[in-house]
C-alpha cells in the first residue's frame, strides 16, 4: 500500500517509516529536508510545506493513508510559528487530504491537546480540553489543530487522532529532551534531578499506535497513546543504572523549582533554553493518571515496560543495534 508521513526526518517520523518499510509498504515521506543516508528504495522522500496548499496537494497525490506528525513543539507562552503550523498546518493537510482522494488520515496531536490541570488527575478522551488562554501555546494549538481536523472530517474526510504521553527511546537523531537528559544521567553526569513525573511512552510504540489507529481506529475518534507513569528520578536513576554509573542522589521538589521561576524563567530565555519554565514545571506538577483502555481495547496497542526502553535507549547512544518494531510487533 502507498502512504505518506509528513514530519518524516523528525523523531517520531523516523521510527515509524521503519515500521512502514517492515510491513511493506511504499513510503512518500515528506519533510522540508531529507536525512542524510535516506536511501531505502521503499521511501521516495520529498519536499513539502504543510503551510503550503499546493505543495501538499501534490505530495499526497496517490497515497491511500496519510500519517501527519509535523508539529512544532515549545514550552512558551506564546509562538505565532507553531500556531500556525499546529493549526493551520493540520487543515492544509487535511484539505489536501480530501482533494486528493486520501482513504484515511492519521493525527498525531498530543496529550497537551486535554487539559493537565482541570482533569482532576486523570486523563481519558472525555476529560476537558485546552482552551484556557493561560496555558502554553502548544497545549492551545494542539486541541485547535484537532478542531481544524475535524472540520475536514465533518466535510467527508476519514480521520482519526492520536495522542502521545511524552514520547521517548530510540532511535533519536533529534536529541529530544527527555532522550539527552536519560543520556546524560547514563554517563553519571546528573547529580541531582527534578522532582514530579510524567507518563512516558515508547517513540516505537507510539509508531505502532499510529499504524494501528490507521487500521482499527474509528473516523473522528480520539486514542490516548499511554506508556507508564514514571518520576524523573526513578528513569534518570534507572538509565545511570542500566549503564553501570551512579545515578541522582535526589529529586529537588518541583514546587521549590516553580517558587523561584521569577528569578531562573528569565536567565533560560536569555540562554535560548524553555527547559525551565511554568509548562515544564507545570506539566511534572500535574502528574496525570492516563487512562489508555480505548487504544488498547479498540486498536490492540500494547506499550513495553519502562526499562526496555531506557536499556534500549543507553545502548542507541552507546552504538549498538535496537529493534525498531514494537515489542508487539516482534
Amino acid at each position: 500500500m502507498k502512504v505518506a508521513v509528513t514530519g518524516a526526518a523528525g523523531f517520531l517520523g523516523t521510527n515509524l517509516l521503519h515500521q512502514l518499510v517492515e510491513r511493506g509498504h511504499e513510503v512518500t515521506a515528506i519533510d522540508r529536508v531529507r536525512p542524510s543516508g535516506a536511501t531505502d528504495p521503499s521511501v521516495t522522500w520529498v519536499s513539502g510545506d504543510v503551510l503550503d496548499p499546493a505543495s501538499m496537494r501534490s505530495a499526497l497525490a496517490g497515497a491511500e493513508v496519510v500519517y501527519h506528525l509535523v508539529a512544532v513543539i515549545t514550552l512558551a507562552h506564546r509562538n505565532d510559528l507553531a500556531w500556525r503550523v499546529n493549526t493551520e498546518g493540520v487543515r492544509v493537510v487535511a484539505e489536501a487530504a480530501l482533494a486528493v482522494g486520501v482513504r484515511r488520515m492519521v493525527h498525531a496531536s498530543s496529550i497537551h491537546a486535554f487539559d493537565q490541570y482541570s482533569c482532576g488527575g486523570r486523563i481519558d478522551e472525555n476529560a476537558p480540553r485546552s482552551v484556557d488562554p493561560a496555558l502554553p501555546v502548544y497545549d492551545r494549538s494542539k486541541f485547535q489543530g484537532e478542531v481544524e481536523l475535524r472540520a475536514v472530517v465533518d466535510r467527508g474526510l476519514d480521520a482519526v487522532i492520536c495522542n502521545p504521553t511524552g514520547v521517548y527511546g530510540p532511535v533519536d537523531h533529534s536529541d529530544s529532551r527527555i532522550n539527552t537528559t536519560l543520556w546524560d544521567a547514563a554517563r553519571g553526569r546528573v547529580p541531582v534531578m527534578i522532582g514530579g513525573g510524567f507518563d512516558l511512552v515508547d517513540v516505537r510504540d507510539v509508531a505502532t499506535g499510529l499504524i494501528l489507529a490507521g487500521e482499527r481506529g474509528r473516523t473522528g475518534e480520539n486514542y490516548l497513546l499511554s506508556g507508564a507513569m514514571v518520576t524523573m528520578l526513578e528513569v534518570t536513576q534507572l538509565a545511570a543504572r542500566v549503564n553501570g554509573k551512579r545515578g541522582p542522589r535526589f529529586a529537588i521538589p518541583a514546587k521549590v523549582i516553580s517558587g523561584a521561576l521569577p528569578v531562573l524563567e528569565p536567565i533560560g530565555k536569555m540562554l535560548g533554553s524553555d527547559r525551565v519554565s511554568r509548562a515544564a514545571m507545570g506539566a511534572l506538577l500535574s502528574a496525570p493518571e492516563i487512562d489508555g483502555t480505548k487504544a488498547r481495547t479498540e486498536l490492540g496497542y500494547v506499550p513495553r515496560p519502562t526499562e526496555e526502553t531506557v536499556r534500549d535507549l543507553v545502548a542507541f547512544y552507546k552504538g549498538e543495534s535496537v529493534r525498531t518494531v514494537a515489542s508487539s510487533m516482534a
